[in-house]
């Protein structure tokens, strides 16, 4: 029985996505979003590229002066920290609450680019 719960206990965990590193392999800086591979192998398969995933862009307001708006720019290769929403995001990007059209939770069809590792910028 032990057996059992523990291979039921993996096959959760393993389809619960919540935060990891990818690679960007292409930034559409018009959709602020990027299509990236996860870092990671957990299977013998190469990790499938995620397709369209939502990068973070700022608000910021330096020394006091006007707020301005800073939006990310990727280059191919970054390596980013990406996290999946508790929910479906898509019925929210416009900024209205809404109902989720899915029942999806953590999937990676809900994808957020968070930023650049620091590690990883260069010129």
């Amino acid at each position: 029985m032990s057996t059992i719960f523990e291979s039921f206990k993996a096959k959760i965990f393993s389809d619960l996505h919540v935060g990891f590193l990818c690679k960007v392999i292409n930034f559409d800086s018009g959709k602020c979003a990027a299509d990236v591979q996860p870092l990671i192998r957990t299977t013998s398969d190469m990790p499938a590229i995620i397709q369209g995933a939502q990068v973070l862009a700022h608000r910021l307001s330096v020394n006091g002066g006007e707020p301005q708006v800073y939006k990310p720019h990727l280059k191919q290769g970054d390596v980013v920290f990406v996290v999946c929403a508790d929910r479906e995001i898509k019925n929210a990007l416009n900024g209205s609450v809404a109902a989720a059209s899915t029942g999806r939770q953590h999937d990676v069809n809900d994808a957020v680019v968070l930023g650049v590792l620091g590690c990883n910028l260069s010129s």
